[in-house]
């Protein structure tokens, strides 16, 4: 494996994370509860989407064939995505959502501002601006998660329900293999290791707050990334890629 390799890797990882969750937050539009939260998660999308169009463009520029990052989006296979399998999955209620935004959002806050140490310049300049927007993003799940578990006795059970269904993605966050090994060495990539008790402690004084119960670390699901998806991520393509496959010399 070359550090060219790896890179390439390593930003196609991190952008296509930021590019499925802004697709499944963008279904909120003109759905989510209030307006206020339709607004909120809307531009929480449109954040991940700027993150996404910057490790992509990145990984293009990386790999040296010329690729865009609309090529990298719109014209890759499943097989050839590799984000995280939480981020894949449907919105389900709006508990449901904001439960997988905590959980990602606080990961993302830790990676992020380790991230801003990595040696390679062009990771750590958007990192710089991405913690500023996650730092907010996690607040906002924070509250929303604080509101719901101490809410309502109906609020309190979805919520529950919510973190008790995602946690067996969460394993998958923290998973490293040879891509980060190689750059970790280089001081490129976050040790995901070193963040692992920093999310723990996090989540278990949110959860702790917010009257809710932190499930036990049993069985992990995994396979996102190294291409092996649930059948959403399928679904997902066949929708945001329908366009360019339609048209594929189109120009506008």
């Amino acid at each position: 494996m070359t550090e060219q390799q790896a890179l390439y890797k390593y930003c196609l990882r991190l952008g296509d994370n930021a590019l499925v969750q802004s697709y499944r937050l963008s279904e909120w539009c003109s759905n989510a509860p209030i307006l206020e939260e339709d607004l909120a998660l809307t531009n929480f999308a449109l954040d991940m989407i700027g993150r996404a169009q910057a490790l992509l463009s990145y990984a293009g520029s990386v790999e040296g064939k010329g690729k865009t990052d609309d090529d990298l989006a719109y014209r890759r296979g499943e097989r050839s995505f590799y984000n995280n399998l939480i981020v894949e999955l449907p919105n389900g209620d709006f508990a449901y959502t904001i439960a997988r935004l905590l959980l990602t959002s606080t990961f993302e806050y830790y990676f992020y501002t380790h991230l801003l140490q990595s040696k390679d310049a062009t990771l750590a300049a958007i990192a710089a601006k991405t913690v500023k927007e996650i730092k907010y993003h996690m607040s906002h799940a924070t509250d929303w998660t604080l509101r719901l578990g101490d809410g309502t006795e109906e609020s309190h059970y979805r919520i529950q329900q919510a973190i008790d269904e995602l946690w067996m993605y969460t394993g998958e966050l923290f998973e490293t293999d040879d891509t980060e090994g190689y750059l970790e060495e280089k001081n490129i990539a976050v040790n995901l290791t070193g963040i692992k008790n920093s999310w723990k402690q996090y989540i278990s004084n949110t959860l702790k707050e917010a009257t809710l119960k932190q499930p036990a670390d049993e069985y992990m699901q995994t396979g996102g990334r190294t291409g092996i998806h649930t059948e959403n991520l399928g679904h997902i393509l066949s929708e945001m890629q329908y366009l360019q496959r339609a048209y594929p010399e189109a120009t506008w």
